[in-house]
């Protein structure tokens, strides 16, 4: 039986602010994810889809993200879907082609990858304000996220720990980023991966010799944040979210499991090196 549709005109009342988080909630996230994704306080999301579903009576919230998602609102409403091949069907397994070791999982780290623009495309307001800033304010600002980076291994569990992995960004004219990621196994053994991308949410393929992953769609909502998306023969395998602190000097890499179930969460720690 199909699922009853929205109305237009509750839909016209929804706000981009609203329909970002809604998109999020329809991928898997918890409010505290989207509110740690998003740089926002717990109570502010809360408010938000407490006003989504009271604009439009719909009373579960995951069930409002549903039907928009049914819908396809986020085509329609916001800049959220990537220009890849859409992915039809259910998610990337939780578990299901992932490295099972956090030293592998390290490998996947910078290939900025696939298909289907997730986490959020829209700048993160300010705050009280619900309009996002022009897509072209965030590519004139120079990014604190160039340069080189190295994993801090040492919050890794010793079994576990790769002896090191490095990210270099750069940032052409054309705003096209480059990435390079260099990951040392614990035997010596070297894997690395090298992407060219633009901020569009288009999936492109990467080089090297990481074989669990095959393309990368960048976003970058704000000067100091990175959103990749990486995928595997079409399918999303991981989003990751880089974040620079104030100083430029540490960022941090959030990690959310493409999956069926509740997304599995993961943090990681870099140092600027160069």
């Amino acid at each position: 039986m199909s699922r009853p549709l929205i109305p237009k005109s509750s839909l016209a009342a929804l706000n981009d602010n609203e329909l970002e988080i809604l998109h999020l909630l329809a991928n898997g996230h918890t409010a505290k994810s989207i509110a740690a994704s998003l740089g926002r306080s717990e109570t502010a999301i809360n408010e938000r889809l407490r006003e989504a579903r009271r604009k439009t009576g719909v009373g579960s919230s995951r069930e409002l993200a549903r039907l928009l998602d049914a819908q396809k609102i986020w085509d329609e409403n916001i800049d959220l879907a990537g220009k890849g091949p859409a992915t039809e069907g259910p998610a990337w397994p939780v578990g299901a082609g992932r490295p099972r070791s956090k030293g592998t999982i390290f490998m996947l780290i910078l290939m900025p990858i696939a298909a289907a623009g997730l986490l959020y495309a829209a700048s993160v307001s300010t705050a009280g304000t619900d309009a996002a800033p022009p897509s072209d304010a965030v590519a004139t600002q120079p990014s604190p996220l160039v340069g080189s980076w190295s994993l801090d291994v040492g919050r890794i569990p010793e079994t576990e720990r790769p002896k090191s992995v490095t990210i270099r960004f750069a940032v052409s004219a054309d705003q096209a980023w480059t990435t390079h990621v260099e990951i040392v196994a614990p035997d010596g053994s070297v894997s690395k991966a090298d992407s060219t991308a633009l901020a569009d949410g288009a999936p492109v393929p990467i080089s090297g010799n990481m074989g669990f992953i095959d393309t990368v769609s960048l976003r970058q909502p704000s000067p100091n944040t990175l959103v990749m998306t990486l995928g595997k023969g079409g399918q999303p395998v991981s989003t990751r979210v880089y974040t620079v602190s104030k100083d430029r000097q540490s960022m941090t890499e959030t990690i959310v499991w493409a999956g069926a179930g509740i997304p599995e969460l993961e943090t990681t720690y870099f140092t600027r090196v160069g």
